[in-house]
């Protein structure tokens, strides 16, 4: 991923927040017929010591057969992005010398990936996975509220994965390359439009004035 000095995310707590907040990966690989691009979502896993990163598929997938042997792939995780109008720089009511662009932040993990065929890993895997995201809920469901014969029955039908990260590198394009006053402008733009995105970037601008 080219990356201009300006973008350059290296703060790894942020890095890994973004993974958590957007844990949905392109999990990209490489196999004879050619490149492979499968949407899986990743947690992260520190219990062994180690940061990895942790997902499933199903068995029916073909993916898993060319992940063996710990095969090189790339994780792409997408997070906040959105289009900026020029119309937000107040250097463009002087110029006109403006163009829009797009705003977005997102990591890239390479590593070594594994698959995994125990099902003991691969329950305390879902579990973890499904904990982790009903905590917002106000009733969260649990595997244990599903009965047990039907979660064994499920198991063999999936593989887990395990990447164990080689590097990791994040680009926050968040118009660190425009002058105060622009930034402000698509601060103010992006407030105005509303909408979970436009104000998500909104704070992500403003965290880089």
């Amino acid at each position: 991923m080219h990356i201009p000095g300006k973008f350059k995310q290296t703060d790894y707590d942020k890095l890994k927040d973004l993974i958590v907040n957007y844990p949905l990966a392109t999990l990209i690989s490489h196999s004879d017929s050619g490149l492979e691009a499968n949407h899986i979502p990743f947690i992260f896993d520190t219990s062994q010591g180690l940061d990895v990163l942790q997902g499933h598929v199903a068995k029916a997938n073909p993916v898993w057969k060319i992940l063996n042997d710990n095969a090189e792939v790339l994780l792409v995780f997408h997070g906040s992005n959105g289009y900026i109008s020029p119309n937000h720089y107040p250097t463009k009511q002087k110029t006109g010398r403006a163009v829009p662009t797009w705003n977005y932040v997102a990591v890239h993990v390479k590593g070594s990936m594994k698959c995994i065929h125990d099902d003991t890993w691969i329950l305390k895997h879902i579990t973890k996975l499904s904990d982790q995201h009903e905590a917002g809920q106000s009733n969260p469901w649990s595997v244990n509220d599903a009965p047990p014969e039907y979660i064994q029955r499920m198991l063999p039908a999936i593989v887990g994965l395990e990447l164990k990260i080689v590097s990791i590198t994040g680009q926050w394009k968040v118009s660190q390359n425009q002058p105060h006053e622009n930034q402000l402008g698509v601060i103010a733009g992006l407030v105005a439009e509303g909408g979970f995105e436009s104000l998500e970037m909104a704070d992500l601008v403003s965290q880089h004035l």
